[in-house]
């Protein structure tokens, strides 16, 4: 979390999240939190993006 500056805020945005149990696509996707994108593809997260990594897939 520190290497990457991530904030406490957007780990909370990315908490409540995956609490609703978001339905996401198949395929690739990725959903951006302002100081990180988390990167997925089908029903399982792959990698967090720092601000200016392109993500490609679907924007949640």
């Amino acid at each position: 979390m520190r290497d990457r500056r991530i904030s406490i805020a957007d780990l909370n945005k990315l908490r409540l999240w995956v609490e609703s149990r978001p339905l996401v696509p198949e395929g690739e996707w990725y959903k951006d939190f302002d100081s990180f994108k988390i990167y997925g593809e089908g029903p399982y997260p792959k990698t967090f993006l720092l601000p200016g990594q392109t993500a490609k897939g679907e924007s949640m």
